[in-house]
């Protein structure tokens, strides 16, 4: 998948994903659908991000945990 709308610089934000540039981590978009915020309700907090943008802060955030083990204790 292509990841257009996610950008990283190490002259923005220390070079943690951003959405297209902005200083708008992934992170934080993923934190806000993670704690039960919908599209609608991100972009309202978010008024520069467009659906598309939370739709590929979650696809990204996925295929960087698909790419990673990290083992958890029992």
């Amino acid at each position: 998948m292509i990841f257009d709308r996610i950008s990283s610089d190490p002259r923005i934000m220390a070079g943690s994903p951003v959405i297209r540039g902005m200083r708008i981590p992934v992170a934080t978009v993923v934190r806000m659908a993670a704690a039960g915020l919908s599209s609608e309700q991100i972009c309202d907090e978010l008024p520069d991000l467009e659906p598309e943008d939370v739709s590929q802060s979650l696809s990204f955030a996925a295929a960087v945990v698909a790419d990673h083990v990290v083992e958890l204790s029992a």
